[in-house]
């Protein structure tokens, strides 16, 4: 089968490899489509992510759709189409039993935080385990279904956030309208939230964003956005100054959701207005169970899958990064096996 492998910064190839034979409790998957996320291009462009480094041949990838190819235990048919939640978790913590995806000792497709690395599902053929497996609705495209694990990062913010499905209030700002911040947008807009403004740097990512339905935008260093207004603000762009943008726009005690993996360095953010309008801080990993209900959002909401701009071949794969990295062109990329 062909897999992509990143050997180091730059450093990518499409190579044949063997298929695996799934052992008791897995699957084998014939991969369709496979999203680029933020981390792929890190690992690519720099050979790392944060502190992960591209120490070994390492397949990217945590957001897939595909179809079953063999379930040696026949619990599955051949050609079922399914999405995938890409984590293991790690021995159970009681104070956080909740949240499995906090537990340490846990790893992710397409992960280089562990050596040997978790390889990832940028191949044509993957084996997860059963419990990983989640079937698609009728209607929901294996294309959309690509969507499903981004869309539980967006989600799960949502529920860090304070949300019960529905109890956001009635108005939400969102800093940074890439493809997560999208997806924050179409999630907020799906439960209900009957203003969503959205600000970026770049006017093309906010022309997404009112295609996609947001009621207001702001071209952020062109536009005043306004301080005080906003009960709850997702920050997106992982950039500092958005950061303090985010502190700024939050209502009095409102609540401030870092979504966007900030640099593992200090940072200048100004936090004054936290303290003096009882600002809550609160930062956002991954996602538990909210996988589950994106699915179901994903095939009951159609135009959610605009997020998508670009689909290309494995064989362009360095092509799609590349497009992936110009997020003024284009917003999440798929690749196609």
């Amino acid at each position: 089968m062909k897999s992509l492998f990143i050997h180091g910064a730059e450093d990518m190839r499409l190579e044949d490899v063997a298929v695996g034979e799934p052992g008791e409790g897995e699957v084998l998957l014939r991969v369709r489509y496979v999203g680029i996320c933020g981390s792929d291009l890190h690992y690519y462009f720099h050979g790392k992510n944060g502190e992960n480094l591209v120490r070994e041949p390492f397949t990217p990838g945590h957001e897939l759709s595909a179809t079953v190819e063999a379930d040696p235990s026949g619990e599955w048919a051949t050609g079922t189409p399914v999405t995938v939640h890409p984590a293991r978790y790690g021995a159970p913590v009681e104070r956080i039993s909740d949240r499995p995806h906090l537990w340490p000792g846990g790893d992710y497709l397409g992960s280089a935080a562990n050596l040997p690395h978790r390889q990832g599902a940028a191949a044509e053929y993957v084996i997860v385990e059963k419990h990983m497996l989640r079937g698609l609705p009728d209607g929901l495209s294996l294309r959309d279904a690509a969507l499903a694990e981004p869309l539980g990062v967006a989600l799960h913010a949502l529920t860090v956030a304070g949300d019960d499905r529905g109890s956001l209030g009635d108005r939400a700002l969102v800093l940074g309208a890439g493809p997560i911040g999208l997806l924050v947008v179409a999630a907020l807009l799906a439960r209900g939230v009957e203003h969503v403004a959205v600000g970026d740097i770049q006017e093309p990512a906010l022309a997404r964003a009112r295609a996609l339905g947001a009621h207001e935008t702001f071209l952020v260093g062109t536009d005043d956005v306004p301080a005080a207004a906003y009960p709850v603000v997702f920050e997106c762009s992982a950039a500092p100054v958005s950061l303090t943008q985010a502190i700024t726009s939050a209502a009095f005690a409102g609540v401030v959701v870092q979504v966007g993996m900030l640099a593992d360095t200090t940072i200048g953010v100004n936090l004054a207005p936290l303290v003096s309008k009882e600002v809550q801080l609160r930062g956002t990993f991954r996602f538990s169970t909210e996988i589950d209900e994106a699915v179901d959002m994903l095939a009951a909401n159609p135009s959610i899958s605009q997020v998508v701009t670009h689909v290309l071949p494995a064989t362009e794969a360095v092509k799609a990064f590349e497009t992936a990295r110009d997020s003024a062109s284009s917003c999440k990329v798929l690749i196609e096996f």
